[in-house]
Formats: structure tokens, C-alpha cells, sequence
């Protein structure tokens, strides 16, 4: 069984009950594979990414595995306003933040499980210089924290990362530890480039932070929000508390 998210942001849950913590968000187009259901929350893997999790039945459409395959080898159109709205043909109106999916775009219009919708806000479908990462982080400055969260209204460290690089047209894995992983490894801060990845980890060593280098030994990254502090070969230095806050483990270069 698969499914595709029509609503604008749609919490995706660590167990299948509602007090459950929220591990991430599935957004506005995001396709998936119904691994098991029950009468209220059905377990997905989502095809971006391949997280799994819960979701309320109440909150996706079926849809059948060939289209499933359909939108998945179709090329990849994402919104492109922090907030913007969708038309469908009855003119009810739903909101949809930066990176929501538009299976099929043409220009002004896609569609969802055949229903036509319209869109006329700006829109990334190409893969972007490493150059527009720093830029595009920018979009989010200011977002507050929030444990599991994908949008401007709410993101966590690695929600930050990888929805940045995907509006710049490059894959991510969801968590911070799994990010780790991908690219190459740098051996000093000064062999970095501006849209470089800084890893973080904690007094047992696990990974647990990640940020988007800047240029002149800044790092942008969601810490209380999205903001910018300082990188050094510790960590990151908050001018602000006047201490690190986060303990470099390692520097990866994704692109």
C-alpha cells in the first residue's frame, strides 16, 4: 500500500498514539510506503528519505503503487515560499510551506491523485550551486527549534540541513548521526568551503548537531532558533553566552 500527504504539515510519530514524540514531518506532496496500518495510524517510509514512522490515517490520500512509481521517477519540483497556498478546483485554498512537493508542476499547475491544483509562487527544480546552500539557509534565520520539525514555523538541527540542501536540489539523510555518514571527511576547518557540513557530538561521543558553514569561521545552525554563531576548532562559540555550546566532532564535504 502508498500514500501522498495532502495536508500542509503532517506529524510523523515515533509510536503509533498521539502523546507520542514527534521524530519528524511529512509536508505538503511528500510520497510514501504504507509498511503497516491499523484503524487509526498506519507506519510509513517515506520515499525522500526512506524515514520511517507514524501517521494518523486521517491525514494522507491512498494512492496505488504504479503511481507511487509514477511520481517517483518524475523530476522533482518543490515550493519555493516560505509560506505560500495552493488552489484546487473548487478554490479552497491550502497553505504549504518551503519545500513542500508538486508532483508533475507545468508551470503553474500539478496534481495530486489526479485532483489539479494551482500554483503560481516561486519554484526550485534544479540542483543549485554549492555557492546557494549559505543563501538558502538564510530563508531560515530566526525559525525557532523544534524537535523533529521540517518548516520555517518550527525545525530541528539536521531538519535545518536537509531541508536546505534539498530546495538546492541534493538528498540528505533525516538525523544528524545518518548525515555524518555521507561526503568527505575534512581534516581541518580551513579546508572547508561555504555550505560544508559541521557534525557536533556529546560527552558519550554520539553525534547529535549539525550546521551549515559559512565563510569567515561562521556556521548558521538551529540551536533555541536558527542563528548564527561562530565556528572554531572546539566548536561552536556563542557570543551571545559567551561559551561553546556544541563540541566539533567532525567536518563532511556533502557536494
Amino acid at each position: 500500500m502508498f500514500g501522498i500527504c495532502n495536508l500542509s504539515i503532517v506529524p510523523l510519530r515515533l509510536e503509533p498514539r498521539d502523546p507520542s514524540e514527534m521524530v519528524s514531518q511529512v509536508l505538503f506532496g511528500e510520497h510514501f510506503e504504507v509498511l503497516e496500518m491499523d484503524k487509526k495510524w498506519s507506519k510509513i517510509k517515506l520515499h525522500f528519505d526512506g524515514y520511517e514512522g507514524f501517521i494518523d490515517n486521517k491525514q494522507y490520500q491512498e494512492i496505488t503503487e504504479e503511481y507511487y512509481h509514477k511520481i517517483s521517477n518524475s523530476p522533482k519540483h518543490y515550493s519555493g515560499e516560505l509560506i505560500d497556498f495552493i488552489v484546487d478546483k473548487n478554490n479552497s485554498l491550502t497553505t504549504i510551506p518551503i519545500g513542500s512537493s508538486l508532483p508533475f508542476y507545468d508551470g503553474n499547475s500539478f496534481e495530486i491523485n489526479s485532483t489539479p491544483f494551482s500554483y503560481d509562487g516561486n519554484v526550485f527544480s534544479e540542483k543549485l550551486s554549492k555557492a546557494e546552500i549559505v543563501n538558502k539557509a538564510y530563508l531560515f534565520l530566526n525559525s525557532p527549534y523544534l524537535w523533529g520539525g521540517k518548516t520555517p514555523f518550527g525545525i530541528d538541527c539536521s531538519g535545518f540541513t536537509q531541508m536546505v540542501y534539498k530546495i538546492c536540489g541534493h538528498e540528505l539523510q533525516r538525523d544528524a548521526k545518518d548525515q555524518a555518514l555521507e561526503g568527505e571527511v575534512l581534516s581541518f576547518i580551513e579546508e572547508s568551503e561555504p555550505g560544508d557540513l559541521a557534525f557536533f557530538d556529546n560527552e558519550e561521543g554520539n553525534i547529535t548537531h549539525v550546521g551549515i558553514i559559512m565563510k569567515d569561521y561562521n556556521i548558521i545552525h538551529a540551536h533555541g532558533k536558527v542563528r548564527i554563531d561562530t565556528l572554531d576548532h572546539s566548536g561552536i562559540y556563542n557570543a551571545e553566552f559567551q561559551k561553546h555550546t556544541h563540541k566539533l566532532r567532525v567536518i563532511k564535504r556533502i557536494i
